[in-house]
């Protein structure tokens, strides 16, 4: 079963986004492996909260990415 997970912090892609991203992501399984693959291709999108992940012993923040006024 290919299995896609994408994790975004909350807020910065919509509903919309996530839809083109689940499609794409799923017509990039059926051209690399076939059709047969596309009702058994998972994709996961998820939303983390601010400060919720971490790089390199160091928690991630929109403020710290440059992604959010200080």
């Amino acid at each position: 079963m290919p299995f896609a997970n994408f994790k975004f912090l909350e807020g910065i892609i919509d509903a919309s986004r996530k839809e083109e991203i689940i499609h794409r992501t799923t017509a990039m399984f059926v051209e690399y492996f076939g059709e047969g693959v596309r009702p058994y291709t998972m994709v996961l999108v998820e939303e983390v909260t601010d400060g919720g992940w971490g790089r390199a012993d160091e928690t991630l923040t929109l403020e710290k990415m440059g992604m959010k006024e200080k």
